[in-house]
C-alpha cells in the first residue's frame, strides 16, 4: 500500500497505544474505529500507532487503519503525526521504560503535540485541588492511608469513610468503612468484589487493619470522608462530566450524565452494577424542578473550575478529562475523581460531540508553535 497523502491544511493525528503480540495493538478497538471514522468524515488523516512503531526520526511510520467492515486492521505506511492522542490503555503499560521514554521524546519533539501524557494519581488530584480556595471547598477530607492511626484520626470526625487505591480504575479496590459504637463489632468494612460486596466486621482496630492490609496488598491507598449523597429510590448516584478543549483551545463541558449505584454496590461505576441515568431525573425526586435547575446550572461552572486547576497544578498539557461529582443532601457539589483517559460516554449526543472535539482541539494545537 502507498503512503496516504494528508490534507495540507489539517494535521495528521495518531492514536497512541502499545503493541500486543497476538492482537497487533492494545486498547478499545470500537473506540478507535469511531475516532478514525469521525476524523475521516471531518477530512483528517488519523490512524492507530504503537509506541514501538512510532519512530520519531522517520518521516513515515507503520500505522493501523480498520478495514471497511471494521473487523480487520491493516498496517500501512503513514506520515509522522503532528498531533498524538494518547490512549495507552493502562498504568502498567505507561510505566514501562520504553513507553515512558517515548512519551518524553514526543513531549520534547519540536513538531509534535502530545496531550494528556499521564494517568492521574488520586492523591495528587486532591492535593492539587486543595491548592486553590475556589476548588478546595469541593474536596472531601482526604489523607494518605499510612497506618491504623490514620483511620483512628479520621473516624474521630467521620463515622463513614472510603478507602481508595491511589491508582485505581473503574471502582476497583474501593472499600467503605463504617463505625458503629453501639455494637460489639463496631468496625464494618464493605469490600467490593465485582458487582457484589462483602461486609467484614471487626471488634478492634488491629483486626480491622489486618483485614485491610490483606485486601490492599502493596497498593497505596487514600482514606476519605464519605459524603452523604442525594439518593434516587434509596440508591446513591453521582454526576459524570466530560470536559474537553474545543477548537479555540479552551476547556468546555462536552456533556453531563448521571450514574446510579447498583443494588448493594458501594460505588456508581457501571462495571460494578451501576446504571446510566438522566441527571435531571435523579435530582428532581430530592430537590424538585426549580432547585434541580439551579444545581445543574452550577455543575458546568464547578467542573470547569476544577479542570483548569488540575491542568494548572499538574503542569502538563491536558485536552480532556472525565470527572465524578457528588451532590450531597443539601445540593452541594463534591469532587470524587478525574480520569485523564476517559472511557467513552454512551449518551449519543455526548458521544458524537466528544469525537468531534478530538479533531477540533487537534486542529487548534497544530496551529500553535511549541
Amino acid at each position: 500500500m502507498s503512503i496516504r497523502i494528508p490534507d495540507p491544511g489539517k494535521p495528521v493525528i495518531a492514536i497512541l497505544t502499545t503493541s500486543d503480540r497476538l492482537r497487533q495493538f492494545r486498547g478499545n478497538r470500537r473506540n478507535f474505529r469511531d475516532i478514525i471514522r469521525t476524523g475521516k468524515d471531518m477530512g483528517y488523516l488519523v490512524y492507530v500507532v504503537t509506541v514501538r512503531d512510532l519512530k520519531l526520526e522517520d518521516k513515515v511510520v507503520s500505522g493501523y487503519v480498520p478495514s471497511a467492515s471494521g473487523k480487520l486492521w491493516y498496517s500501512i505506511p503513514m506520515p509522522l503525526p503532528q498531533v498524538i492522542y494518547n490512549r495507552i490503555p493502562n498504568r502498567d503499560d505507561e510505566e514501562k521504560a520504553l513507553v515512558a521514554r517515548k512519551i518524553s521524546e514526543c513531549l520534547m519533539h519540536p513538531d509534535i503535540h502530545l496531550y494528556n501524557p499521564h494517568f492521574f494519581n488520586k492523591w495528587h488530584l486532591f492535593e492539587w485541588l486543595k491548592e486553590s480556595r475556589a476548588t478546595s471547598k469541593h474536596v472531601p477530607k482526604t489523607r494518605r492511608l499510612r497506618s491504623a492511626n490514620t483511620l483512628i484520626a479520621m473516624l474521630k470526625n467521620h463515622d463513614s469513610l472510603y478507602l481508595k487505591p491511589e491508582n485505581g480504575k473503574a471502582g476497583k479496590g474501593i472499600m467503605r468503612l463504617k463505625y458503629r459504637s453501639d455494637t460489639s463489632l463496631p468496625y464494618r468494612l464493605q469490600i467490593q468484589s465485582g458487582k457484589k460486596n462483602v461486609t467484614y466486621k471487626a471488634a478492634s482496630i488491629d483486626r480491622l487493619w489486618a483485614r485491610i492490609g490483606k485486601e490492599k496488598g502493596a497498593s497505596r491507598y487514600i482514606v476519605q470522608q464519605a459524603i452523604g449523597l442525594a439518593t434516587y429510590h434509596g440508591r446513591p448516584f453521582d454526576l459524570r462530566a466530560l470536559l474537553q478543549k474545543n477548537g479555540r483551545g479552551a476547556w468546555a463541558v462536552t456533556g453531563i450524565g448521571a450514574r446510579l449505584a447498583g443494588a448493594r454496590s458501594i460505588t456508581t461505576h457501571v462495571p460494578r452494577g451501576g446504571s446510566i441515568e438522566e441527571p435531571a431525573n435523579m435530582l428532581e425526586g430530592t430537590f424538585g424542578e426549580e432547585r434541580t435547575a439551579a444545581i445543574l446550572k452550577n455543575v458546568p461552572t464547578t467542573a470547569l473550575l476544577i479542570a483548569r486547576q488540575i491542568e494548572r497544578a499538574s503542569e502538563t498539557m491536558l485536552g480532556e478529562m472525565s470527572m465524578d461529582l457528588g451532590v450531597d443532601e443539601d445540593g452541594g457539589l463534591w469532587f470524587f475523581e478525574a480520569n485523564s483517559r476517559p472511557m467513552k460516554f454512551d449518551e449519543p449526543a455526548i458521544r458524537k460531540l466528544s469525537l468531534e472535539r478530538i479533531f477540533q482541539y487537534s486542529q487548534h494545537l497544530s496551529r500553535q508553535s511549541k
